[in-house]
């Protein structure tokens, strides 16, 4: 047993308490404390002989410079909290300065809301990959039809609306919501005609069902301009790394989200974002970096002789792959358990018969008994490169995997756009082609002048080309992850084409593929939601 070495008064117990969820074990949790305390306090530790909860006391309960009973007096107005947090930042900033090391900003975060953005934005945020976790508002479950002050939710893009193209770009964006809207009724009478209850399954679970399956139809008409909501979790690096990118955005939207992002992290989180205010040295260097790249990439594209491309079908193209990947997973499986190199490993791996590299191989597949076991980190020593195509609002539900390496291009109207089979042959699919037709000509008109700004006016349903470079372990996990029943059926084929590619390139790579649901559903929602309804009736 771990025996606890600090010792307290009773007082000093009285006080700990409602910052500490135990004042005698070796292992507890911090409570009612603000950020930039917990990350100036676990700056202070990693250099402090005092145990955590003696420091706590020492250097900030009884610190006067601290601030500390401003900060976390509970009968505080919010005012007088930001306030003393202001008052004590001198403090928090000598700390976290002291320390020199970018990885202390990780010691605090928050969350923060950003409501009533574009999809475009909420894509920029969410490429910010490591150190926060975002929640976007869902185009499966919630109507996006509705209006305040007679007006459609969709951004104004300001320079579209002081240029020539302000009418074009409203009427449009109008005219997606409008039928997008009106199809609607019919479609869910069409569908519930197609797919009737059956007389067994709660009412709840079935309408859910139809409503994910008419909404995963029709999302393709909202132009990327929608207002949507994204709630962010963060710790302090992410965030000052997420203000710098949004400064030294070149749309206005985003560069507006930046200035609002700092300031109300700045009312909570001062010391940790303090570099991404626009004004600091190392936000101007960050921008004149950027700002450099972009151009010189620019200027050497127009240099770079490029074969015009023929691949531009929607699907997932192969692009790269390492023979050698089996191998190299095999000896990163034995490296543990061994005293050789990494290459005096791979070398034998490579030379092995095929059934002993199999073992290897199996002794790291067989066990899972489902999808949530992770796969041991050896199976990150075999990557590939993927070129997809699919449509915008399929990009927007596999792009939020943060554990790879992908870049996009400009979402455009030149690749086509996605038309739902349920509609297709129908009465339904006049107004959707017409719709699309018609973003189509906004689109090349707009992009002539503002082609990263023409975005705005895309649909959802159009195509969008992107690639991919993964290592195995996280392909793994999102495949079987996304090929689930309850899926969108446009990412649940995407995620089964990656699978399958990968096994017939490398087929002894099928063994980690087991939880990949290769069938096919019409009403994949249903199985979810009677699990929901049945847990709700318990």
């Amino acid at each position: 047993m771990t025996r606890n070495c600090e010792t307290f008064t009773e007082n000093q117990h009285a006080i700990l308490e409602h910052y500490v969820t135990s004042t005698t074990s070796n292992v507890f949790a911090l409570c009612n404390l603000p950020e930039v305390v917990k990350g100036a306090l676990f700056s202070r530790y990693s250099r402090s002989l005092l145990g955590l909860r003696s420091l706590l006391l020492k250097e900030f309960i009884l610190n006067e410079e601290t601030a500390f009973p401003s900060i976390t007096g509970i009968a505080n107005a919010r005012e007088g909290h930001i306030d003393a947090i202001r008052k004590a930042q001198n403090f928090y900033d000598r700390i976290l300065d002291g320390y020199g090391d970018d990885s202390i900003g990780e010691l605090g975060g928050t969350h923060l809301a950003l409501e009533g953005i574009s999809v475009i934005a909420t894509k920029v945020i969410e490429d910010c990959r490591i150190g926060g976790s975002p929640l976007e508002k869902s185009t499966r479950y919630i109507y996006f039809d509705q209006k305040i002050d007679g007006e459609y939710l969709f951004y104004k893009e300001p320079i579209l609306m002081a240029s020539a193209y302000r009418n074009l770009y409203l009427e449009t964006c109008n005219a997606l919501f409008d039928t997008y809207s009106q199809l609607i009724p019919p479609l869910t009478e069409k569908l519930s005609i197609t797919f009737p209850k059956e007389e067994d399954i709660s009412p709840t679970a079935y309408h859910a069902a139809l409503r994910a399956k008419v909404l995963d139809c029709l999302r393709g008409l909202l132009p990327a301009s929608v207002l949507t909501n994204l709630g962010v979790f963060g710790n302090g690096r992410f965030f000052e790394n997420l203000c710098q990118k949004l400064h030294a955005h070149t749309l206005v939207e985003l560069q507006d989200l930046g200035k609002k992002a700092h300031r109300e992290l700045s009312k909570v989180i001062p010391s940790f974002v303090r570099r991404g205010e626009l004004g600091h040295r190392h936000q101007k260097a960050h921008a004149e970096y950027v700002q450099h790249v972009q151009s010189a990439l620019k200027t050497l594209m127009h240099r770079t002789p490029v074969q015009p491309t023929e691949r531009s079908t929607p699907g997932v193209h192969l692009v790269a792959f390492d023979p050698d990947n089996p191998a190299k997973v095999a000896a990163a499986l034995l490296y543990e358990h061994s005293r050789s190199s990494y290459d005096a490993l791979l070398a034998a791996c490579k030379s092995m018969p095929p059934e002993e590299l199999s073992a290897i191989l199996d002794a790291a597949a067989h066990p899972r008994t489902n999808r949530r076991q992770k796969s041991p980190r050896a199976l990150e020593y075999a990557s590939f490169t993927f070129e997809i195509i699919a449509d915008y609002g399929i990009y927007r539900d596999l792009q939020r995997h943060r554990t790879l390496t992908q870049e996009r291009q400009f979402l455009t109207c030149d690749l086509g756009y996605y038309i739902p089979r349920e509609i297709i042959d129908t009465e339904l699919e006049g107004p959707y082609r017409n719709a699309m037709h018609m973003a189509s000509n906004a689109f090349r008109s707009i992009s002539s002048e503002f082609p990263e700004e023409a975005q705005y006016v895309v649909p959802m349903a159009h195509y969008i080309r992107w690639s991919w470079h993964i290592n195995l372990r996280a392909l793994q996990w999102i495949c079987e992850l996304r090929s689930a029943p309850q899926g969108h059926p446009n990412y649940r084929f995407i995620a089964q084409e990656l699978a399958k590619i990968v096994v017939n390139v490398q087929p002894c790579f099928e063994r980690f593929f087991k939880f990949v649901d290769w069938e096919g559903y019409e009403l994949g929602r249903l199985g979810q939601e009677l699990r929901i309804a049945e847990k709700k009736s318990q």
